[in-house]
């Protein structure tokens, strides 16, 4: 059964709206320039469990970067490899704004 075109045309308008909205976001969080307005910010937007996941997904990356295996963050960390595996794939993505993050850090 094909989709009627009233809900084409939704699901469209739903995607617009969100990418707007992340858009907006983007934006202000470039404006912010202050990691205590940012951080402010993001209390703000996401449960202390979406926080959790976000730091969680930074310290794969970092164990990644330093060439820490796949098995060895998963047993540490307490995660599935899939999860894992997103942030590998990420780091080994030509122009990775992640993997330049990482290696000014150091």
């Amino acid at each position: 059964m094909q989709p009627s075109f009233a809900y084409l045309v939704s699901m469209h308008r739903n995607k617009t709206y969100k990418q707007e909205n992340l858009d907006f976001l983007y934006r202000e969080l470039a404006r912010l320039n202050n990691p205590a307005g940012i951080g402010e910010l993001l209390r703000s937007l996401l449960t202390p469990a979406e926080l959790e996941d976000l730091a969680s997904r930074w310290e794969i990356l970092k164990r990644l970067h330093r060439g820490d295996t796949q098995r060895k963050i998963a047993r540490e960390l307490h995660l599935g490899l899939c999860k894992i595996t997103r942030g590998s794939k990420e780091l080994k993505k030509e122009g990775s704004i992640v993997k330049e993050i990482l290696t000014r850090k150091e």
